[in-house]
């Protein structure tokens, strides 16, 4: 009882704490257009009331934990940089609210491309049906993201989900299960390719956001993501192209002919991603996407 009084506040208590946050922010050279996200997430308060702040008004708002914590945790986004999607342990992607913690990279609106690009070359490879109905992976999964993605896109396909930490799977699982689509995925703790051995040859497609980053380059990103996302799904060793190069070379034997290879990368990996694939010898029709910025993004190939 007293833990749910905890979690409740006045709306005059919510708005000052509001009017608070805004100023802060602008201070902090952080975007004022958060605190409303956060506030949407945290105290189910919809945007025509937050713009004509009524809620102002009402006694008693319901919080999803107290406005003492939730003014510690602000005061780390503006001092610490901590990712707001961390306060909410939310994220919006595609249609779906993904639950996000330390654990996971937090999903980007750029890889929600990928399953855009999965359907369209579903649709246009002769293999379709064999393809809308056949085993996927998503490789490094991370919160589950992808994976989720591929199941509702792909409705008549099994969705296999791998990450290397436990920790990841977890928070995957509780995704999977929040679409509706735990049934429809099934999820590994191991290396990339290496706990799906009894399907070597069966893959219809497989996609993957792998960590990309160039070693040196990973400690001069922004300060929300090198001091509170999981280096392991960032860092992709010297040239960022350790992880790529490895699901390029290690691929061909899990997936069938006809076979979807689909990929995000980072910006100027493109011409050396093309390269590495043609060299390998078991790719054809390899395609180079950009995303909504115009930066190649993306590479397709399909399986010989």
């Amino acid at each position: 009882m007293v833990e749910q009084q905890a979690k409740e506040t006045s709306g005059l208590q919510l708005w000052e704490w509001r009017q608070a946050a805004i100023a802060a922010a602008i201070a902090a050279d952080v975007s004022p257009t958060e605190v409303d996200w956060l506030l949407q997430e945290i105290a189910a308060l919809d945007r025509l009331a937050l713009r004509l702040e009524s809620f102002k008004e009402r006694s008693h708002i319901q919080l999803q934990l107290p406005l003492e914590e939730l003014d510690i945790l602000w005061q780390k986004r503006l001092k610490e940089r901590l990712p707001v999607q961390y306060i909410a342990k939310v994220t919006p992607w595609r249609q779906f609210k993904i639950t996000v913690s330390p654990a996971v990279l937090i999903p980007r609106p750029e890889t929600e491309y990928l399953i855009d690009i999965t359907v369209a070359a579903v649709a246009k490879s002769k293999e379709n049906f064999s393809l809308q109905q056949g085993h996927w992976v998503d490789l490094g999964t991370g919160s589950g993201a992808i994976a989720i993605g591929l199941a509702d896109a792909l409705e008549k396909a099994t969705i296999h989900a791998v990450d290397y930490s436990a920790a990841a799977i977890v928070i995957a699982q509780i995704n999977a299960q929040n679409a509706g689509l735990s049934d429809r995925i099934k999820f590994y703790q191991g290396y990339w390719w290496e706990p799906l051995e009894s399907l070597k040859g069966q893959f219809s497609g497989m996609v993957s956001n792998p960590p990309y980053i160039p070693t040196s380059t990973v400690s001069t990103l922004q300060p929300e993501v090198v001091n509170h996302e999981p280096h392991l799904a960032l860092d992709g060793g010297d040239d960022g192209l350790d992880c790529i190069r490895y699901l390029i070379e290690t691929s061909p034997s899990y997936l069938k002919s006809g076979a979807v290879w689909l990929i995000e990368m980072m910006a100027g990996q493109a011409d050396a991603v093309r390269e590495m694939l043609q060299k390998q010898g078991s790719y054809c029709n390899i395609e180079i996407y950009t995303d909504l910025a115009g930066i190649e993004r993306f590479a397709l190939a399909y399986k010989l």
